[in-house]
């Protein structure tokens, strides 16, 4: 399983409880779309995942800055993500910002909305916030291989309800 993260925004500690910390101890891979904050919040994440791939956001310090880049690729279950915290630009940015990396999907954070749109030319997905969701409800990703390829995911809140469903698929497939 995959589970996406985003915006902790923490000082002291991953702030991972209820459903969201359990998935994260059973993931292959946790991805956190940056705003952890503070190097030590990024070193809990690691300390509680088998495998962890992170962005940086625009409240991270320099230590993370160093340790983990503003943008990734990297493909789980056969679908290509690009990943970055946000893109001055809105939806169109982050649309343009998957095509240039050849991504069947982008993975953002920043708005502390969880979100899967589906709408536009490649899927927009953001996990929204576990810790501080500022309005909105605190939740994770968590998306799992098909088994003739592509990825079901859902939308999840820390106390394990599933409030959207939906699925990813290989380019050329969407």
């Amino acid at each position: 399983m995959l589970v996406l993260v985003s915006d902790t925004h923490s000082t002291d500690s991953h702030r991972l409880s209820g459903r969201t910390l359990e998935a994260v101890r059973e993931a292959d891979l946790v991805v956190h779309a940056g705003d952890f904050m503070r190097e030590s919040v990024l070193d809990a994440f690691i300390d509680e995942s088998s495998q962890l791939l992170a962005v940086y956001g625009n409240n991270d310090d320099a230590g993370i800055r160093e340790r983990v880049p503003e943008a990734r690729n990297f493909t789980y279950g056969g679908v290509e993500f690009a990943m970055t915290h946000t893109r001055r630009g809105g939806a169109t940015a982050l649309t343009l910002f998957g095509r240039e990396r050849g991504a069947d999907a982008v993975i953002f954070g920043h708005s502390h909305r969880p979100t899967f749109d589906a709408t536009g030319a490649i899927p927009l997905l953001n996990p929204g916030s576990h810790a501080q969701p500022r309005g909105n409800r605190k939740a994770h990703a968590e998306l799992e291989p098909l088994p003739d390829g592509g990825l079901r995911g859902r939308l999840v809140t820390v106390d394990g309800s599933v409030f959207k469903r939906f699925t990813l698929e290989p380019h050329g497939r969407n």
